[in-house]
């Protein structure tokens, strides 16, 4: 029977007697959450272009690096998990994950060769999938459990607002001083988030203080029981969780026919802008919907939004209607999914495994993403678009049963 944890916080409530959630330290992690997305995004936005317009590379050489990155930051997450098991790491790992990703994003920008960006690259992105698990367990020692939903959809609100504000950023910045300029500059947001961390870490509750536990890689124990069954539910809706590259991609090949590439390529942004918009507003309310009705009742229907979403997308008509309500319907699907995924786990996870719980969910995400995206990229290639996205809808479509049979099931006592 795993553990139980005591209650985080014994006298952190408002007047009425409810569990107070919007704390000083679910602030400076929702900043943190905000201000690290706004950093990293510069360099992100810029990159393609860095590399194979600044630097000369061809697509072939972008595309490895940003695989061999993806790849890393999913083994980092897992390895990052199981240093999130002890609090005192969760602090360090989370504050260094913050700081070095931050540095070595933006020394990109004084890189001379490609095999240099290459590395910083892989080494900013490792350092960035090792803070994900301490920062989501983090944020479970700020509350108390019947307030997780509302916690984690206040930050992965400020996540999805500094995923607007920072390409706007980037194109701010390289009006003004140039791709390489831009790329340090990203170091600024950063190095706040970093400090906004820290002020989150100084405000941890401290009846959440535990003994120290030893660095181990765990993953069996976190497969049995409900947290297991919900984490194969959610592994087959990452499976067919693509990058949103294609979803831009997908709209800015039907647009240019009648608007032209250029004019396609703007709307397909503004689209996707739509898409980060209605994830933010989302988040807080699926995370209270989460704290009434249960994290799993809305991580099926944020599932179902993605089926519907992609069976929009697989429209072969270039119909700007269509396009944009199955970009905001993503949205309002990936809102719901990534606020519920968080407090399931924060919920379902043993006190002492918490960290190793996120970093085997990140981890989940991270390659989902990757083995979604390549073939979905294949199909898309070799027969059609809208077979690429009948298939990822199967996906989510296998999800929904799985997640939906577990809601049907009553728990089982461990």
């Amino acid at each position: 029977m795993p553990p139980v944890e005591p209650p985080t916080i014994s006298n952190d409530t408002t007047m009425q007697g409810k569990p107070k959630w919007l704390t000083a330290g679910v602030w400076g992690i929702g900043l943190a959450s905000f201000l690290a997305d706004v950093g990293h995004e510069v360099p992100t936005a810029l990159f393609a272009s860095f590399v194979t317009v600044t630097l000369g590379a061809p697509a072939a050489i972008l595309g490895l690096i940003e695989g061999l990155a993806d790849g890393l930051a999913g083994l980092a997450r897992l390895t990052g998990g199981a240093l999130a098991d002890d609090p005192q790491k969760r602090r360090s790992v989370s504050l260094g994950g913050y700081l070095s990703t931050a540095a070595l994003a933006a020394l990109i920008g004084v890189a001379g060769a490609v095999w240099q960006v290459a590395l910083l690259r892989m080494a900013a992105w490792t350092a960035r999938g090792l803070r994900v698990p301490a920062r989501n367990a983090l944020l479970a020692d700020m509350v108390p459990s019947e307030v997780y939903g509302r916690a984690y959809g206040f930050e992965r609100m400020m996540d999805n607002l500094g995923a607007i504000g920072g390409p706007l950023l980037a194109l701010g910045l390289v009006t003004l001083v140039g791709v390489r300029t831009a790329i340090v500059l990203s170091v600024i947001p950063g190095v706040l988030a970093a400090l906004a961390i820290l002020y989150a870490i100084r405000h941890i509750p401290h009846a959440t203080e535990r003994p120290r536990v030893p660095f181990r890689i765990l993953v069996r124990p976190l497969l049995k029981g409900r947290l297991g069954q919900v984490l194969v539910g959610v592994s087959l809706f990452e499976a067919g969780n693509v990058a949103t590259t294609l979803l831009i991609l997908r709209a800015t090949q039907l647009l240019t026919p009648s608007l032209g590439l250029q004019s396609a390529t703007q709307v397909a942004i503004g689209l996707y802008v739509g898409y980060n918009v209605a994830a933010s507003i989302a988040s807080v309310p699926a995370g209270r919907l989460s704290d009434r009705w249960g994290a799993l009742r809305i991580l099926t229907v944020g599932v179902l939004f993605f089926l519907l979403a992609y069976l929009g997308f697989a429209v072969s008509a270039p119909n700007v209607v269509v396009l944009a309500v199955s970009f905001i319907v993503a949205g309002l699907a990936i809102g719901c999914i990534e606020t519920s995924q968080h407090a399931a786990v924060a919920s379902l996870a043993p006190a002492d495994l918490r960290g190793s719980a996120f970093g085997l969910l990140a981890t989940v995400q991270s390659f989902g993403n990757i083995i979604a995206s390549g073939v979905a990229g294949l199909l898309w290639t070799v027969v059609s678009p809208t077979v690429a996205f009948v298939y990822l809808a199967i996906w989510a479509l296998l999800s929904c049963l799985v997640l939906a049979r577990l809601l049907l099931r009553r728990p089982t006592p461990s």
